[in-house]
């Protein structure tokens, strides 16, 4: 799930990780069309959106991922059919990745009191205002949470993420 302003690798690396698990990624946004990436603050590509937000439903989903970009989580969390549904998914405990800013949108839906994470550094007293724990890892699980720093962490959240969401579509084949 993202919005203008995605960062670029913290887009594509996660959607590259899926597909070579062998599932199927979709770009949710507010708006259809496209989506512009940045590579920090330069444009970068544009990405087409699959899905309006609007039109979410989640039985069809193993986990959201939730990319950063400075822009893109403080646009996202204004979306209110995009926090309505990542409220309700989190509220029923189902996976979620979250890099960098990504876990801006999970302390607007209230989804961190309790919980320990890591995220982009400046976020971490967002975090703790929100009763979460903050930690300076390179990727953090704490149950169906799997959240990151940065850009330089792609690869370990990458494999925590397939992790998840793995375990997760084999629980979901298995009820």
């Amino acid at each position: 799930m993202a919005n203008e302003g995605i960062e670029q690798v913290e887009l594509t690396k996660p959607w590259q990780a899926v597909e070579e698990a062998g599932g199927q990624p979709v770009l949710a946004a507010p708006k259809g069309g496209k989506v512009q990436a940045f590579n920090h603050l330069d444009k970068a590509g544009t990405f087409k959106v699959d899905v309006t937000t609007d039109q979410l439903s989640g039985q069809q989903f193993a986990g959201v991922v939730l990319p950063g970009g400075v822009a893109n989580p403080d646009q996202l969390r204004m979306d209110r059919p995009a926090m309505e549904f990542l409220s309700k998914w989190t509220e029923d405990d189902r996976p979620v990745a979250a890099i960098c800013h990504g876990a801006w949108t999970l302390v607007e839906v209230g989804a961190v009191k309790g919980r320990t994470l890591t995220s982009w550094p400046s976020l971490q007293t967002d975090i703790r205002n929100a009763g979460g724990t903050w930690v300076d890892e390179e990727v953090h699980t704490d149950q169906n949470l799997v959240t990151s720093r940065k850009p330089d962490d792609l690869e370990a959240f990458c494999a925590a993420l397939v992790k998840l969401f793995s375990s997760a579509r084999d629980e979901h084949k298995a009820a």
